[in-house]
């Protein structure tokens, strides 16, 4: 097996890490390139699969830095969260070895295409989380059209808009209150930031369909901002338009054995737990009474 390792060095213990797990990778594997700024580029070379060091945040950038040669990912959490990447480095020193043998399963998640559009600009941006236009600094209130294979299907007056991928729908999407997304879906999560109105409400679409955001008005001295899987990628005005689209390449997952997206979701959000009530009495204080 041919590997890439990437990695956020900026984050604390990663090259430590590295320099501990690499003499363990070399007697299973070749790792063809090493990468702990992921600078490089994967173009150039192929690999069977790429080791991610860091947390979520290195394995966005991995995915944008492969570009349209998507190689499979494993991830190594040395963050908090960890979504994509939940194994820790003892979990990976005992699982590699099977991932060698080929003992592991590849999810094809979704990915798109985002396209900023200005009279002096046109560019397409690959990601996989969300993007988001969202107000920056001075905060004001924002008016913004979403429109949907042509067809103008809202209003959004707020703080800004988000759409997201089935795998961002856990992120920044989640946190403005939209809905969890099983992760191999085929669709887009669309998801006011704070909207002036009871009836705006996140909706869910197709990934077949063309999603375009469009500035309808900014108040005297507003900024606007557009943001990729949390990178800022420039400021906006009423002349922009931002396109996302399905991407013709899928980000692939690595799952070994004994993990799962729910699980994931109990154990890092502690989804479906319990309240702890603490006015409540314990149930061994209601068997002394």
């Amino acid at each position: 097996m041919r590997i890439f390792v990437l990695g956020n060095a900026s984050r604390p213990g990663v090259r430590e890490e590295a320099e501990r797990l690499l003499p363990f990778l070399r007697e299973h594997c070749e790792i063809v390139l090493v990468d702990l700024d992921q600078e490089k580029d994967l173009s150039t070379c192929a690999a069977d699969l790429t080791l991610v060091l860091g947390g979520d945040g290195a394995i966005l950038r991995a995915a944008r830095q492969m570009g349209y040669c998507q190689t499979p990912v494993l991830g190594v959490n040395l963050g908090r969260l960890g979504f994509l990447a939940d194994l820790s480095p003892d979990e990976l020193c005992s699982v590699f070895p099977r991932v060698v043998r080929g003992e592991y399963r590849v999810t094809e998640h979704l990915m798109f295409e985002c396209l900023i559009e200005s009279p002096g600009e046109r560019r397409t941006i690959l990601g996989l989380n969300e993007i988001a236009v969202q107000s920056g600094p001075p905060f004001h209130m924002i008016q913004l059209d979403l429109i949907l294979d042509g067809e103008v299907v809202s209003s959004y007056s707020g703080d800004g808009l988000i759409i997201s991928t089935p795998i961002g729908s856990t992120a920044h999407s989640l946190s403005a209150g939209g809905p969890i997304l099983g992760q191999e879906l085929s669709a887009f999560v669309i998801t006011p930031i704070c909207p002036h109105s009871l009836a705006n409400r996140p909706v869910v679409d197709g990934a077949d369909k063309v999603y375009t955001i469009a500035v309808r008005r900014l108040s005297p001295g507003a900024s606007l901002v557009l943001v990729l899987d949390g990178q800022e990628q420039g400021q906006l005005t009423t002349e922009h338009r931002v396109t996302v689209r399905k991407a013709p390449v899928s980000f692939r997952l690595v799952k070994v054995p004994g993990r799962s997206y729910y699980q994931t979701l109990r154990d890092k959000l502690h989804w479906g737990a319990t309240p702890n009530y603490r006015s409540e009495p314990s149930a061994e204080g209601k068997r002394s009474e």
